[in-house]
């Protein structure tokens, strides 16, 4: 489980290295479903965000070289 500030840094970083940022579902407490598009230079990741109960939430991080078309479709939608 990663935090927010992470996954916020995460994004930040990879927005400035030229990576597509995707949101594909907004959070209630979080980020919601986030799509990193890195392209052929860089990793992909997949920020998903995780209810833990009614006050916080938390976020999963997966890493992919190549992006998996189930979120590449949701991209180009």
């Amino acid at each position: 489980m990663k935090s927010l500030q992470y996954c916020e840094s995460l994004i930040t970083n990879a927005a400035i290295a030229g990576c597509e940022v995707h949101t594909i579902e907004e959070g209630c407490l979080g980020l919601g479903t986030v799509v990193i598009d890195g392209g052929e230079d860089f990793y992909s990741y997949v920020i998903k965000e995780v209810f833990l109960n009614e006050w916080s939430s938390g976020h999963k991080v997966r890493k992919y070289k190549q992006l998996p078309k189930k979120y590449a479709k949701q991209i180009v939608n």
